[in-house]
C-alpha cells in the first residue's frame, strides 16, 4: 500500500480528497475515510488536498499511528478475510463498515 489515511481523519471525514482522486479509491466509512490498497496509483494527489494532513505514504506514517497501515488494508477485507475489491467510490455510497480496531480510538487532533 502506498497512501494510507491516519488518525487526524477520525470524526472529521471532510472528503475533499475524494474529488481529487483521478482513480476513486478513496472510500468513506463510518467514522473516516480509507484508501483502497490496489486501486491507488500512487499520485499523491490526496495527500496534497487533505485540510487535516491526515495522508500518508506508507513509509512517511508517524509512529503514533503506526497501526493505520492496518487499519486501511482491513477496511477493505470481507468478514471471511478476502480481499474486497469494490470498483470505485461514488458520493453517496453506503460507507464502508470501519474496522473493529477503529472503535476505540479517538481522533488525536482534537
Amino acid at each position: 500500500m502506498a497512501l494510507v489515511i491516519i488518525s487526524p481523519c477520525i470524526d472529521i471525514k471532510d472528503g475533499i480528497c475524494t474529488t481529487s482522486c483521478p482513480v476513486d479509491c478513496i472510500y468513506e466509512g463510518d467514522r473516516m475515510y480509507y484508501i483502497h490498497p490496489v486501486e491507488c496509483i500512487e499520485c499523491g494527489m490526496c495527500e496534497s488536498i487533505c485540510p487535516v494532513d491526515a495522508i500518508r505514504y506508507d513509509d512517511e506514517v508517524p509512529e503514533e499511528d503506526a497501526s493505520f497501515v492496518k487499519l486501511n488494508e482491513d477496511a477493505f477485507k470481507n468478514e471471511d478475510g478476502t480481499d474486497n475489491f469494490p470498483g470505485g467510490w461514488k458520493k453517496g455510497q453506503a460507507p464502508l463498515p470501519d474496522p473493529p480496531e477503529l472503535q476505540s480510538l479517538a481522533n488525536r487532533s482534537q
